[in-house]
């Protein structure tokens, strides 16, 4: 099994920024702890703080992953267009958000990816990710 873990906008900059919302631990950290749990998944990664990158990453994965986790950042509440690319794919794509975006400021409750995911995991802090790749495995299992 394949999964794609793709984060977007100031998520490289997770254990630096704000660690009262989003934790002192870096995603590449992470990860590892991740690849170390899950040695049977290839499991892969991509950021990037640009739009463009992010929907090309999804069109690309739709053709090569059997699943995708996507934390969006702010292009959650914002992006059309990568909510399109998760509607245009066949792939699963499971929405993650590190924080609990509805206990945040109201622009935050909306995610314009939410309607075309298989679902959305949010509030767990990095853990998100975990559960993620759990629901994933049991829909693909």
């Amino acid at each position: 099994m394949k999964i794609l873990i793709i984060n977007g906008p100031n998520l490289n900059l997770l254990g630096k920024r704000e660690p009262e919302v989003y934790g002192n631990q870096s995603f590449e950290a992470y990860l590892k702890k991740l690849r170390k749990k899950y040695h049977e998944i290839t499991l892969e990664y991509f950021q990037s703080n640009i739009e463009g990158e992010i929907i090309n990453a999804l069109q690309k994965a739709g053709l090569l992953y059997d699943g995708i986790i996507i934390n969006a950042g702010g292009y959650a509440h914002t992006s059309i267009a990568i909510a399109d690319s998760v509607k245009a794919i066949n792939t699963p794509v499971v929405e993650v958000h590190i924080s609990n975006t509805f206990a945040r400021e109201p622009f935050r409750h909306t995610s314009f990816l939410a309607a075309n995911v298989k679902g959305s995991i949010i509030g767990f802090g990095m853990e998100s990710y975990r559960l993620a790749i759990e629901s994933l495995v049991t829909k693909l299992g």
